[in-house]
């Protein structure tokens, strides 16, 4: 056999293998394999994820029921009005108090792609101030959360936003969830939320 075909035979096989590991966990039709904490308003409208302040303007999120200790999250959202959010993984819920950690979505000035300890120790990174500009507020944006033992990688449309080593993390597991803010106002869209589970 030419080598170089060989070559392009494995890669195709590398390619495919990589793209049958990652899988869909929002259908485009309803809240399957999701749970809803609170009262604020998640809903699926012409194949888009909505998550929106309620009557009540408290904290809200939707969770995955699955547990995911290592992987990738990709996701894309686009921001309305206040657009305060967030992603959380390795996180649990009661009622609407969640233990865990959140990568920050919010408006431009406030850190998108940072990383928060809820009910913890607070901020544990934000990306640099040079890196603002990155958030594509009212538009859509791309982002990918890489969490591989207590290391964790932000990226914020192809742009790395931060990166952090934890032993607190690292003992975690739990769901990821998405989060509409108290206060009220807040809508944003989310779609081709995607994960790839990998090995430490």
């Amino acid at each position: 056999m030419d080598y170089r075909y060989k070559y392009l035979l494995i890669l195709g096989v590398l390619i495919l293998t990589g793209c049958s590991s990652q899988k869909k966990i929002f259908n485009e039709q309803d809240l399957q394999g999701w749970k809803i904490y609170g009262t604020e308003k998640w809903y699926v409208d012409d194949n888009l994820l909505v998550g929106e302040s309620g009557p009540d303007k408290e904290y809200g999120y939707l969770a995955t029921e699955n547990n995911y200790k290592n992987f990738e999250l990709q996701l894309e959202f686009l921001q309305e009005a206040d657009g305060n959010s967030g992603v959380f993984f390795r996180s649990e819920i009661e009622g609407t108090k969640i233990s865990g950690w959140q990568v920050e979505v919010a408006p431009p000035g406030h850190d998108t792609g940072g990383i928060y300890e809820s009910y913890g120790r607070g901020w544990l990174i934000k990306p640099d101030p040079s890196k603002e500009g990155v958030l594509k507020f009212g538009k859509w944006n791309t982002m990918k959360i890489r969490v591989l033992d207590g290391k964790v990688t932000t990226w914020l449309n192809g742009v790395k936003m931060v990166e952090l080593s934890d032993d607190k993390i690292a003992e975690a597991t739990g769901k990821i969830a998405l989060q509409i803010h108290a206060g009220g106002g807040i809508k944003v869209y989310w779609r081709n939320i995607k994960i790839k589970e990998i090995s430490a």
